[in-house]
């Protein structure tokens, strides 16, 4: 039995293919192992960081690829058609990290009633979220399009969440306005939703293509294009929570803000520019943001389900903007996945659109 699945390059990811690799028949599993089918995952702007920090996150290792290649991990569902667990069924649906494949063996460990995680040796060493999968047969929150919105936002969302609860905690570093890159990316766009709700003035920074997708989505206090972000009044204190990695951009903006510029957080690499020496820049040091860090941190302070309580109140209260603003595109087969990724990786993809891929026929 083979699977099929979709690479690329390490060193130049426009260059990609597809490949068969070897799975193990139904009774050669080995104790515990699953055999899953990747029934659809969805794919983002922020897969791409996944492979831009492949080597420094670890992301590469997660599946394992030929030599100089990589698989980029996606969020999306697989169904059960193998299992050598007692505890787990042929025919169970989980929702988790999965590779750009049609297959995937997990050596299931650490089983529950709602998930389960991939024990596997090559795994380990990351943050736990990324092997672990929720079991979600007959779950209607994961069931159709509501299905689509978790696999192609809630993740996401899990990072606007955390980066607007860094941000809460400090106050904002004193500041009064936030400003966000990238504003028409789905993590921006979730991040804004949350400052919005509790008071801050947001400004979204975008392309003057991406203007009215930005403007329509009602969270931003003001859209400013990126080739205005000089005209912005400096009279009052901003943070910058940079979602696109473009170094000419934030050096313009730290040059333009001063010491005004309170706080300076380096969220993703979307635009996967070249870091310029930012040790001379005014206001705040750029700074990264780790979500497992953070994750970790409330995690000893909140207690056992204490993040999941939070952050399922927060996802409640974002869940009903998903409808109006996102348009799910389903493409389905090897062709289809690379052209997407292609798309994805040039940034042609439009705003308000979100792909679900599968590279089943």
């Amino acid at each position: 039995m083979t699977s099929t699945d979709f690479i690329v390059a390490r060193d130049d990811l426009e260059q990609c293919k597809v490949i068969a690799t070897e799975l193990p028949d139904a009774d050669s599993l080995p104790p515990d192992a699953l055999l899953v089918k990747i029934d659809r995952f969805a794919f983002t702007a922020n897969n791409i960081t996944y492979a831009v920090l492949g080597d420094e996150l670890k992301y590469w290792q997660l599946f394992p690829a030929p030599n100089g290649f990589g698989n980029i991990p996606v969020w999306g569902f697989g169904q059960v058609i193998a299992s050598k667990h007692p505890s787990v069924a042929v025919g169970e649906r989980l929702f988790g990290y999965f590779p750009m494949a049609t297959h995937l063996v997990i050596e299931a460990t650490d089983v529950s009633k709602r998930g389960l995680r991939d024990g596997a040796a090559h795994r380990q060493g990351v943050a736990p979220v990324y092997n672990a999968y929720a079991r979600v047969s007959g779950d209607p929150a994961y069931d159709g399009r509501q299905g689509d919105y978790q696999a192609l936002l809630r993740p996401l969302f899990m990072l606007s969440f955390l980066v607007d609860d860094f941000l809460a905690e400090t106050g904002d570093f004193g500041a009064r306005t936030v400003l966000l890159s990238s504003a028409s990316s789905k993590t921006a766009f979730g991040l804004a939703h949350l400052l919005h709700t509790r008071g801050c003035k947001v400004i979204g920074l975008t392309s003057a293509g991406n203007t009215g997708f930005v403007t329509s989505l009602g969270c931003y206090d003001e859209v400013a294009t990126y080739d205005r972000v000089t005209s912005l009044p400096t009279d009052t204190p901003v943070a910058f929570v940079d979602m696109a990695g473009n170094s000419a951009l934030r050096a313009g903006l730290h040059q333009h803000f001063g010491e005004q510029m309170k706080c300076s957080v380096r969220v993703g690499l979307t635009h996967r520019a070249t870091d310029a020496d930012e040790g001379a820049l005014p206001g705040a040091k750029p700074r990264w943001f780790f979500a497992p860090d953070q994750i970790r941190k409330r995690a000893k302070e909140w207690g056992p389900g204490g993040i999941e309580q939070r952050f399922g109140a927060a996802w409640s209260g974002f869940a009903p903007l998903l409808q109006r603003s996102l348009s799910v595109v389903e493409s389905r087969g090897p062709e289809a996945v690379r052209r997407i990724y292609l798309d994805t990786l040039k940034g042609r993809i439009p705003p308000e659109q979100g792909h679900m891929l599968s590279l089943l026929g």
